[in-house]
């Protein structure tokens, strides 16, 4: 029977239970979960930080994001930093229940709608080496590798098959799922008959970066499988069994998805204005210094600064964390943003909070630096959560356009 442990991403106690220890070495592994000692041989078993879900054995732990994110918000923020291109309804009908039940009904479900007529065919590069001509000879290859010998010939052609990117992403991606423990027979069958269907496919071997596609006419029938197998590459392990017990684990790190997702959607926001977005904008905050070595200066990595004739003109910082029960965020937050705006003289920056609310603004004392609160509500629709983003970005130039406007032809 299988045991369920569900905690909250913010939660500081819970009741002991009782692992076997080599379970509870296992959990801590991961990185989801920090698991304790107790009194009487029992653990406590507290989050570590990240979000997700994992399997060892007949035990599933689950830690759930703040604010009732739900699995297929977490699944949309994940694809959307990864590819812009990646739409809300790629996550449609997800059920927020157990992660890996709902992870493997989607994968099967758009797999097949994908493979519905049959396994994508298209181009690919080859060069081998071969007893008779294909394609061309690759003379300075042959003349390398082969001085004075006829045979084998090095060639290169085109050949036209299932072996595409998009069909090894998928093939691995479902691969992957049917190794975690105890999924429905139902979903099991699917994720078999998908792998039977892409039979030709090779493997992607683990830790290979995954293979670039682009999406066109031609692959747009597998556009939301694909988004979804990458997010289950990029973020899921299972093995088939560990000691003696099966593990499969979706861990992610929500202030990182945060980051990651901000920029790429601020991005895609500011796209339509001039200059360029950049994320982790690399500054200094000292001055150099009289003798030239730089080694020791006050170095900054800023989530995201927007730039535009190369000059610094709006500058963001993602923050995940939570306030405190009264509705204030930390000082140092506050801080920090006096000490961009000061090294890239800049007036206002923007600290976008994961959470409810209203935007609020703080003149700095003494300063001309002025720093906005924005809050960013993560349990709303996808399409509201870009919408939001929008208009945080909208918001950003047109303050920027009245501060500093009437320069900026001269600065492009």
């Amino acid at each position: 029977m299988l045991n369920s442990i569900v905690l909250d991403e913010l939660q500081s106690s819970a009741e002991s239970v009782d692992l076997d220890p080599e379970v509870a070495a296992t959990l801590r592994d991961t990185g989801l979960v920090t698991v304790l000692p107790a009194h009487g041989g029992m653990w406590t078993i507290l989050p570590a930080g990240n979000v997700g879900a994992v399997q060892v054995g007949q035990l599933l732990v689950e830690v759930k994001p703040k604010q009732k994110v739900g699995l297929s918000r977490l699944l949309f923020l994940l694809g959307y930093a990864a590819n812009p291109g990646f739409r809300p309804d790629d996550v449609a009908g997800v059920e927020d229940t157990d992660l890996f039940a709902a992870l493997g009904e989607s994968l099967a479900r758009h797999g097949l709608r994908a493979l519905d007529r049959g396994a994508l065919s298209g181009y690919v590069h080859v060069e081998e080496s071969l007893r008779t001509v294909r394609g061309r000879i690759r003379v300075g290859d042959q003349m390398t590798r082969r001085p004075g010998m006829l045979l084998p010939l090095e060639v290169a052609y085109d050949d036209f098959t299932v072996d595409i990117p998009e069909n090894r992403i998928l093939r691995a991606a479902v691969r992957l799922m049917m190794q975690v423990p105890r999924l429905s027979g139902d979903v099991r069958w699917r994720l078999a008959h998908l792998d039977s269907k892409l039979d030709g496919v090779s493997e992607l071997r683990y830790g290979v970066p995954l293979p670039v596609w682009t999406e066109s006419r031609l692959n747009e029938r597998y556009s939301p499988a694909l988004r979804l197998a990458e997010t289950i590459l990029r973020n899921m392990s299972a093995e088939a069994g560990l000691g003696r017990h099966s593990v499969a684990s979706f861990v992610v790190n929500m202030a990182t998805v945060f980051e990651d997702f901000l920029t790429t959607a601020l991005k895609e926001a500011l796209n339509v204005y001039p200059g360029e977005t950049v994320g982790q904008y690399p500054a200094f905050l000292d001055e150099v210094e009289l003798h030239g070595r730089t080694g020791d200066r006050v170095r900054m990595l800023v989530d995201i600064v927007h730039t535009i004739g190369r000059q610094p003109a709006m500058v963001f910082d993602a923050k995940y964390k939570a306030a405190s029960p009264s509705g204030a965020y930390p000082n140092a937050d506050h801080y920090q943003m006096l000490a961009y705006c000061t090294a890239l003289e800049v007036s206002r920056a923007w600290l976008v909070y994961a959470g409810p609310g209203k935007p609020r603004l703080r003149r700095i004392r003494n300063t001309e630096v002025s720093v906005v609160e924005f809050p960013i509500d993560l349990s709303q629709t996808s399409n509201d959560l870009l919408i939001t983003v929008k208009s945080l970005a909208e918001s950003a130039f047109n303050e920027f356009w009245v501060t500093r406007g009437p320069g900026i032809r001269s600065a492009s």
